[in-house]
């Protein structure tokens, strides 16, 4: 008997299933289009806009020598690039809008509106140079790692994100809308508020062209989860942008506060961004092919890549001090031990569907949503090629099967090569993230030097409050 499972993606079946893409004619043709978005995320994971005009919109793209908007080169951090030591944050970038982010939004406004990601461009680059993209935009350090896995690796990936959030009825106090147990249908009845707020959700999701897969209530107070996708890297990281806005725009119609902070409530789960990867061969090797019970050298390689690095990819994808009141043992948030396991949802990295080669995917469970999605897989993929590229791969790491590494013995986990734990707090990772020179060069340094900095002024301000109550009403207004 056949027990594989799962819906089986491709690359290929993925994009052939795609919405086309807009153009500037679409634009031009939708009458009820009166505004666009252009939007970018900072190294704080904070979703900013500029709100352009129809008309405005279609002469910059039509008849700009380079179109682009002028942003202060703050943008990246705000404030906290501006205080960050070492770096001078006087002068503007370009901001260029990459038409292949285009999306109608629904949920966000009185109207659909069209939202837009880009990159960051220098405005003047200095002398003969050709390259003007900025190295510390995080979109533009994905697109670049992407292409250099699709060169060197001759792979390609396809993720999609699960979207866990909070609903307030108030952030000061801190007060969840409901509580409800998981998966719990009490925590959608019929004519309440957050059920009236998950369906409006998943249409304006729907009718903005991200694929939901599913909805359910979570474990904590008030909390939900979305899953979307897969879809390509850059697309999926753009698709999350756009899921946090509209769910945070939705819940706000409702009149809730919708919040993505770690762990609001200690007494329950916590809240995150698991990120389900599936790895794929574009030149089709024998020694690259999926069969069942087995993992192709491309997956081995990225599971070894991955796990070299993790408790340096730790600071970008658990940035904040919230972030480690929810990465602890026996909370099922992938624990504190740098290990894999089939079906293992106490470790970093699960791998789901082992006998099913063509639904096969890693959830990498070491992501909550106070990351930079384009930032937090730059660093997952840019880890991974590290290691992509071998003609053979010996896992030091053994699958822990479904066996927590807490639970397990000293002499079982050194027998499995489980040694490295993650890191405890967001100053240790961001201490790994500096040692770790070979990720450092892969996500370039002028990048990880804005963010550490960037990062470190960020915690500050977070701690700032002399109580937790204080500090929590920060934490669920910021995130």
């Amino acid at each position: 008997m056949d027990f594989t499972h799962g819906i089986a993606y491709t690359p290929a079946t993925v994009k052939a299933s795609s919405n086309a893409p807009i153009t500037i004619a679409n634009i031009k043709d939708f009458q009820w289009l009166k505004y666009v978005r252009l939007y970018w995320v900072d190294l704080t994971n904070t979703r900013r806009c500029r709100v352009i005009p129809k008309e405005s919109f279609i002469q910059l793209m039509e008849k700009s020598n380079r179109p682009g908007v002028n942003i202060s080169k703050v943008a990246l951090g705000l404030v906290y690039l501006m205080m960050a030591e070492g770096f001078h944050s006087i002068g503007e970038y370009l901001y260029v809008p990459d038409l292949s982010s285009l999306r109608i939004l629904h949920g966000v406004g009185k109207n659909p509106i069209y939202g837009i990601l880009g990159k960051f461009e220098e405005k003047n680059p200095e002398g003969d140079k050709q390259a003007i993209e900025v190295e510390i935009c995080p979109r533009t350090a994905l697109s670049r790692i992407i292409r250099e896995v699709q060169n060197t690796c001759k792979a390609e990936f396809l993720v999609g994100f699960e979207s866990e959030f909070i609903l307030l009825k108030s952030t000061n106090p801190v007060v969840p809308l409901n509580v409800h147990a998981w998966s719990s249908s009490a925590g959608m009845l019929n004519g309440s508020k957050e059920a009236e707020i998950m369906e409006d959700i998943a249409d304006s999701l729907q009718a903005s062209g991200i694929k939901v897969e599913l909805l359910h209530p979570e474990a904590a107070p008030g909390q939900y989860e979305v899953a979307t996708g897969p879809l390509s890297p850059l697309e999926a990281a753009d698709a999350l942008v756009y899921t946090r806005e509209i769910i945070v725009n939705v819940a706000a119609k409702h009149g809730a506060h919708a919040t993505f902070a770690p762990r609001p409530f200690m007494y329950s789960a916590g809240t995150s961004t698991h990120a389900h990867i599936s790895v794929h061969d574009t030149a089709n090797r024998s020694k690259c092919r999926k069969s069942p019970d087995e993992l192709s050298l491309l997956e081995k390689g990225f599971l070894a890549g991955v796990l070299d690095h993790l408790p340096a990819i730790a600071a970008i994808t658990l940035p904040i001090p919230a972030s480690y009141k929810r990465a602890v043992d026996g909370s099922w948030s992938g624990g504190t031990y740098v290990s894999w396991g089939t079906e293992n949802r106490e470790a970093p990295i699960r791998l789901t569907n082992f006998a099913s080669p063509t639904s096969r995917r890693y959830e990498c469970r070491f992501i909550d949503a106070t990351a930079n999605p384009h930032l937090a897989l730059a660093a997952i993929l840019g880890a991974a090629m590290t290691r992509m590229e071998a003609e053979e791969i010996q896992l030091e790491i053994q699958d822990a099967g479904a066996k927590p590494a807490a639970k397990m013995t000293e002499e079982e986990r050194k027998a499995m090569g489980i040694t490295k734990r993650m890191p405890s707090s967001s100053e240790g990772a961001r201490s790994n993230l500096r040692n770790d020179r070979k990720l450092c060069e892969v996500l370039g340094t002028e990048l990880i030097d804005a963010f550490l900095s960037v990062n470190k002024t960020l915690e500050d301000a977070l701690m700032q409050d002399k109580t937790e109550e204080e500090r929590l009403t920060r934490l669920v207004e910021f995130y």
